[in-house]
């Protein structure tokens, strides 16, 4: 077993070029540093720094035994932190989207869990701004949705495509309507969609509305209608629709997290994990085809 405090003397004594100045830097003195770069090379049973009576240079083993060192005392100041952090506790109430709730969340989730085993979470799944609503009501701690177009508030994490779908099997009928499949109201993709149509020589209806992810997926899987969805939701036996198709260009979403003035740190903590995430693909556009 190599001793940490032996590991540190011998990291400053390679970066500082000589026992003098690592000693001045670990404030032990000369002869300490020395025993224990002794006691070290006995351990190792290798010769790692070569004396002259001017300069300290490290040996072939040396620098061998350096970048493991410098690693280990990096695994172990880590270590150090999380032991000596404290230890949260309390509900976070916990508001998100589908897209992301079979997906990147629950393995974040897991690992909040494991560092922090004494907070309790509340998860509740939603559309995004109805999720931003009760944030802003107090109802919830955390919420990671989907930004409103064009707005800055919250933490960005991801962007992602927002992409026109439908079945692999749909055609549309010459000279008729595109139908679509939307989420209702006040939906951060219902509204990017609208609008993009709004600026184009297409002619549309609504043919069907669902409060889920899963509702509009259903509705493009069946062929009933084409629907936007976020790379990340796109599941096989859809096809992804563009400009061959006459239909116009989707803004990106933006995943991000939001949070309530002055969270607890338990709120905190979670919301740090919550920045790490990235949206979840299963396979190339998640097995959408092109439509050439």
């Amino acid at each position: 077993m190599l001793e940490f405090d032996l590991l540190r003397t011998f990291v400053a004594v390679a970066d500082c070029g000589g026992f003098h100045r690592a000693a001045e830097q670990l404030h032990l003195t000369q002869s300490t540093v020395s025993q224990q770069i002794k006691r070290l090379e006995l351990e190792t049973r290798r010769p790692l720094f070569r004396r002259t009576t001017r300069t300290v240079a490290l040996t072939d083993d040396g620098e061998m035994l350096l970048d493991d060192a410098r690693r280990l005392l990096q695994l172990e100041e880590a270590a150090r932190r999380r032991l000596n952090a404290p230890q949260l506790s309390g509900m976070v109430r916990l508001g998100a989207v589908e897209e992301v709730a079979s997906g990147s969340l629950p393995p974040a989730l897991g690992r909040f869990a494991k560092l922090h085993p004494n907070v309790k979470l509340e998860v509740q799944i939603g559309v995004s701004s109805e999720l931003i609503g009760q944030l802003d009501a107090g109802r919830l701690d955390v919420v990671l949705a989907k930004r409103p177009i064009g707005t800055s508030r919250g933490r960005l994490a991801w962007r992602e495509p927002l992409l026109w779908t439908a079945a692999d099997a749909f055609e549309l009928a010459p000279g008729a309507p595109l139908p679509l499949a939307l989420y209702r109201e006040h939906s951060v993709s219902r509204e990017a969609a609208l609008q993009a149509l709004r600026t184009s020589d297409l002619s549309w209806e609504i043919v069907y509305t669902s409060p889920s992810l899963t509702g509009v997926r259903a509705a493009g899987l069946a062929g009933l209608a084409v629907t936007p969805l976020p790379v990340s939701a796109i599941v096989g036996g859809l096809r992804v629709l563009g400009a061959a198709e006459g239909l116009p260009r989707l803004p990106d979403l933006e995943f991000a997290i939001f949070e309530r003035d002055r969270p607890m740190a338990a709120a905190a903590a979670l919301a740090a994990t919550l920045s790490t995430l990235a949206p979840v693909a299963d396979h190339p556009a998640r097995g959408a085809k092109k439509r050439s």
